[in-house]
């Protein structure tokens, strides 16, 4: 396993939608681990493949026990919505109140490859559907209303200035 650096806001890997796997090899399964101990070592809570240079649809969690990976996911049921604040590794020192699907049912494809539905909701499901946008090359900015994604692109902007990426930030999706 390996440890990558997170790309950060600019970088375009970010806004390109990510290719589907289409085989699920032990080269996809290294990314697993390394999107794993990336995330880890980044004190993140979900990351994506796009977000370490990888443009494939490939993503992995850690919430409160809860582990997974969904490789080629797909949110394919919401319910319900709630807004509550995010952040992300690739927007370090961000966090904005973004309104998601409260309970989500995504489909995709496991570690080994094999076809899985995840039922989620709150804060995994959160963290899904962010992650899954990321597939997509979305970034949580883009759910923003207008004021505030000008008002985040600002400090994104000051940021690259100063030559800094960012304060602290809990729990970075």
């Amino acid at each position: 396993m390996a440890v990558f650096p997170v790309r950060l806001f600019g970088d375009p890997v970010l806004r390109v939608k990510g290719a589907a796997v289409e085989e699920v090899n032990d080269g996809v399964r290294k990314l697993v681990d390394d999107l794993f101990e990336t995330m880890a070592h980044a004190a993140g809570i979900g990351l994506a493949a796009p977000q370490i240079g990888v443009s494939k649809r490939v993503i992995v969690w850690q919430y409160e026990g809860e582990r997974g990976a969904l490789i080629n996911g797909e949110v394919v049921e919401r319910d319900g919505q709630v807004e509550d604040d995010e952040a992300c590794l690739s927007l370090p020192g961000l966090t904005y109140p973004v309104a998601r699907s409260r309970k989500v049912r995504v489909a995709g494809l496991d570690r080994d490859g094999k076809p899985v539905e995840i039922e989620a909701e709150d804060m995994v499901a959160r963290i899904l559907q962010h992650e899954i946008d990321h597939t997509d090359g979305i970034l949580f900015i883009d759910h923003l209303e207008p004021d505030l994604q000008r008002e985040a692109k600002r400090v994104l902007r000051e940021q690259a200035l100063a030559g800094a990426p960012g304060g602290p930030s809990t729990q970075r999706l």
